[in-house]
């Protein structure tokens, strides 16, 4: 199986705990009948998301997400080929904290329009590491 991995950012439209639940539901449930694993991390002003799986399940999760209204601004920083899944062992890791990527002065700043692939890319390995570094422990 080809597995392919993308990375976008989107600015959350009528946020809130429900309706994040919601969207957290419908991935896991999607992604499951998919084959996609990943991470979402969000706050009230950005969700940033990693997908992986087949490419053309990625490919039809990423058009569903555009289309989705709770969504606005979809913009992709990372979409290639891999050899391995990231996050393999979750069908949607999420971490509604996240207090280490961009303040909101910084999302507020285009911090999102000037992240490189890199950048977006790091904050997803910390969150895996550190999740991992939690269930061993």
């Amino acid at each position: 199986m080809d597995l392919f991995r993308t990375i976008y950012s989107s600015r959350p439209f009528g946020f809130d705990a429900a309706m994040l639940n919601g969207i957290l539901a419908d991935a896991r449930r999607l992604n499951a009948r998919d084959g996609i694993t990943g991470a979402l991390i969000c706050r009230a002003d950005i969700y940033l998301q990693w997908l992986e799986g087949p490419e053309a399940k990625v490919r039809q999760a990423l058009e569903r997400i555009t289309r989705d209204d709770r969504h606005l601004e979809v913009r992709v920083h990372v979409s290639e080929p891999v050899t391995e899944r990231v996050f393999g062992n979750w069908a949607m890791l999420d971490d509604p904290a996240a207090t280490w990527i961009w303040t909101q002065a910084e999302v507020a700043d285009d911090a999102v329009e000037r992240a490189t692939p890199e950048e977006v890319t790091g904050f997803f390995l910390r969150l895996r590491d550190e999740m991992n570094a939690r269930d061993a422990g």
